[in-house]
């Protein structure tokens, strides 16, 4: 019994998926962003956390190194703008809670 009308055996290949080109070290890196499929996991300490890992990265490593923006990123994306405002000005006024030259 043949496979198809001409007789000819057809033949499975394994599939290959494609990325458009795209190797793994050549996607966009996207930052963290809120996960629907986890609506009770809070997200402040994560903010928190990236807002003063930025902050001090840029202190001691300055703000042209690449890893720290990974921070920045993530920070934008998780906390609203009026607490990262809130923060800027208690950085500049000297009282923010953390001392980011440690």
């Amino acid at each position: 019994m043949s496979d198809n009308e001409n007789g000819d055996e057809m033949v499975t290949k394994p599939f290959k998926f494609v990325t458009a080109g795209m190797t793994p070290p050549e996607l966009p890196q996207r930052p963290a962003r809120f996960d629907a499929r986890f609506p009770n996991q809070n997200q402040t300490k994560h903010c928190w956390q990236n807002y003063v890992d930025y902050h001090k990265c840029i202190i001691a490593k300055g703000e042209d190194f690449a890893p720290c923006r990974q921070f920045m990123l993530a920070y934008k994306s998780l906390c609203p703008s009026g607490w990262t405002n809130r923060w800027d000005d208690q950085r500049e006024a000297g009282n923010f809670p953390v001392n980011l030259n440690q």
